[in-house]
């Protein structure tokens, strides 16, 4: 009778370590997906968006950002670094953009990378980098919330 009790208190420690264990793996890849893929910056335009509306009214925006790093090098000297971005705006997000956004804007872009490549006229494959943009926020002076 002792052994019959030991042996189901041992098998239900078990069990819910089991579960608990699937539980946190679970949530622990949960977490990962949600950081997979995810860019975030915020720069300034370098243009209007290019706007083109598609076949059944879809919006499509190409734009430019400029992030800016500062930062003192190993000799004590103060070293400017711009970089620049391109970013995607699909939909809801291009008309936004179309919207709402000018050159120098100071904005924050929350979206992924995504990766292509096409031929160019010369018969060249090219590849390009950008991040396609799932929302943005404006920053700075006047910055006007948008929905």
């Amino acid at each position: 009778m002792h052994r019959e009790k030991y042996s189901y208190e041992m098998a239900h420690d078990f069990t819910f370590e089991l579960l608990t264990f699937i539980l946190l793996t679970f949530k622990f890849y949960s977490i990962m997906n949600a950081f997979r893929n995810q860019v975030s910056l915020i720069g300034n335009l370098g243009r209007i968006p290019e706007v083109k509306t598609f076949e059944g009214g879809r919006k499509m925006a190409r734009l430019t950002l400029v992030t800016n790093e500062i930062y003192k090098n190993s000799n004590g000297e103060i070293v400017k670094n711009a970089t620049w971005h391109s970013l995607i705006a699909w939909g809801r997000s291009a008309e936004k953009a179309e919207k709402y956004l000018t050159k120098g804007k100071e904005v924050m872009v929350k979206g992924k990378l995504i990766n292509r490549n096409y031929t160019d006229k010369d018969g060249n494959k090219k590849y390009v980098t950008e991040v396609e943009i799932d929302d943005f926020y404006m920053l700075g002076r006047n910055a006007e919330v948008v929905g």
